[in-house]
C-alpha cells in the first residue's frame, strides 16, 4: 500500500475518502481534524495524524485508540508489527472466578484492571453451558472511578444475564446446572464481601 501523505493536496483525498465510507460519529470528528489540518496547511498536526498510519482506516482507528487510552492514563504511542496501536497493558490486574472452574464452559470470569491514570474497567467471560462470550480488558470498556465499582457492576451485569436465562427451555445452550452453579458462586462472593466490610 502506498504510503499516505497528508498535505494540502490531500484535502479532495480527504473528502472524497469521507464521502465514500460510512463513518462513526468519533470518525467523523477525526476526520474533520484531518481536513482541517490539510486546509490551514497546519505541518505539525499533519505530521501528528501521519504518524498514526498509512491509510485513513489505520489513522481513524490508531488515532482512537490512543485518545481511548489517554483516558486512563496511558500516553505511550506503539504500534505492532502490522502498524495497529500496541494494546496498553491495564494494572492491578485481577480475575475473579464464578461457578466451577475445574471444568471448561462451567464457569464465568470476571476481570477487572485500572489505567495509570486510576480509571478501573472490567471484563466478562460467561458461559450458560454452551451458549457464551465475552471480551478481554480493553480501553473501550466502561470507566469507573474504584476497584469497588469495577467489580460491583461486572458482577451485576452477570447475575442479571445468569438470572434472565433461569428455566430456559433451550437447556443445552443454557444447562440449569452451570447457570445454578454461577448465581450460587456470585451470592457466596457477594456474602465474603459484606462480611469483610464488618471488619
Amino acid at each position: 500500500m502506498e504510503k499516505l501523505i497528508l498535505n494540502v493536496e490531500s484535502k479532495d483525498q480527504i473528502i472524497a475518502y469521507r464521502d465514500e465510507i460510512r463513518l462513526s460519529h468519533y470518525e467523523l470528528a477525526i476526520f474533520a481534524e484531518i481536513l482541517a489540518a490539510a486546509e490551514s496547511g497546519d505541518a505539525e498536526t499533519k505530521k501528528w495524524f501521519g504518524n498514526f498510519g498509512d491509510s485513513f482506516r489505520s489513522i481513524i482507528m490508531n488515532v482512537h485508540a490512543y485518545r481511548k487510552g489517554l483516558e486512563f492514563g496511558f500516553t505511550e504511542i506503539a504500534f505492532d508489527q502490522y502498524g495497529w496501536f500496541s494494546r496498553p497493558q491495564f494494572l492491578a490486574v485481577e480475575k475473579l472466578i464464578f461457578g466451577n472452574e475445574k471444568r471448561y464452559g462451567e464457569h464465568s470470569t470476571l476481570k477487572i484492571g485500572k489505567g495509570i491514570g486510576n480509571v478501573w474497567t472490567n471484563a466478562l467471560s460467561y458461559s450458560f453451558g454452551t451458549a457464551g462470550g465475552g471480551c478481554g480488558l480493553s480501553v473501550y470498556g466502561k470507566q469507573f472511578k474504584s476497584r469497588g465499582a469495577a467489580v460491583d457492576a461486572g458482577i451485576l451485569e452477570l447475575k442479571t444475564m445468569m438470572t434472565a436465562k433461569v428455566g430456559d427451555s433451550d437447556q443445552s445452550n443454557y444447562n440449569p446446572q452451570v447457570i445454578r452453579g454461577t448465581l450460587s458462586a456470585i451470592a457466596k462472593y457477594e456474602v465474603e464481601s459484606v462480611q469483610l466490610t464488618l471488619f
